[in-house]
């Protein structure tokens, strides 16, 4: 019997220092939020890692980041021409905050910061008639809470994407590529505390001007819907 391919983890970049001493960074959260699902492979784009070969990773999942897609960073820009490639070739791929500009912009669509400002906190999603009819979030209710913590947006969609999801902020929250390739702007890895740290760190303060601590830091519980994605993803590898 074949021994079978891991799961692959393209994270990309650190947390910001404060907030990884706290509670971590991408590598263990998608490791809670994921559960035991046997092997998972971590690959640094950004330190200089070369990305695996398509037929190496039985899936993949694109991290979320402190970088902006528009800074068009070398690393950023050899994993969307990698995107490309695994999306062509036809492996599962889900695209994570970052992860989920990166994608819509590797296969033609526009990321910039968005024009009502960040997005933080715990925030209902609500699925659209398009969803109720995908194999992968039909299942999901209607609306659900999610964790969500972003500057940039995917302002405008690739030729042949296809819209599932929104918050009252942003219209594209999930994006479906193809019948292998999707992507959330929202977070379903992170947990309480990783949302509370974010809310109240330091190095935040860009994305939380305006904004008030404790009224966010109240609303914050948990979603456990939107970490069913995660799982239900690895599922179909």
């Amino acid at each position: 019997m074949s021994e079978k391919l891991p799961l692959l983890l393209v994270q990309m970049g650190h947390p910001p220092k404060d907030i990884r001493i706290a509670v971590g960074e991408q590598p263990q959260w998608f490791n809670a939020a994921l559960g035991d699902v046997g092997l998972i492979k971590v690959v640094c784009p950004f330190e200089g890692e070369p990305l695996p070969a398509a037929g190496t990773f039985s899936g993949a999942i694109i991290t979320g980041s402190w970088a902006m897609v528009t800074d068009h960073e070398e690393w950023s820009e050899r994993t969307a021409e990698w995107t490309r490639e695994i999306i062509q070739a036809g492996i599962p791929l889900l695209g994570v905050c970052y992860g989920h500009q990166l994608m819509a912009y590797a296969l033609g669509g526009r990321v910039d910061y968005h024009p009502q400002g960040s997005e933080v906190g715990q925030i209902a999603v609500t699925l659209n008639t398009m969803a109720q009819n995908d194999p992968f979030f039909s299942r999901l209710s209607n609306t659900f809470e999610a964790f969500l913590s972003h500057e940039q947006s995917v302002l405008t969609l690739p030729p042949g994407a296809v819209v599932l999801g929104a918050s009252s902020h942003d219209p594209h929250q999930i994006i479906r590529y193809s019948p292998t390739a999707f992507s959330v702007q929202f977070h379903p890895e992170f947990n309480a505390p990783v949302m509370n740290k974010i809310i109240t760190s330091r190095s935040e303060r860009a994305a939380m001007k305006g904004k008030d601590h404790d009224v966010l830091l109240a609303k914050v519980t948990d979603t456990p819907e939107a970490r069913s994605i995660l799982q239900r993803f690895v599922a179909l590898l």
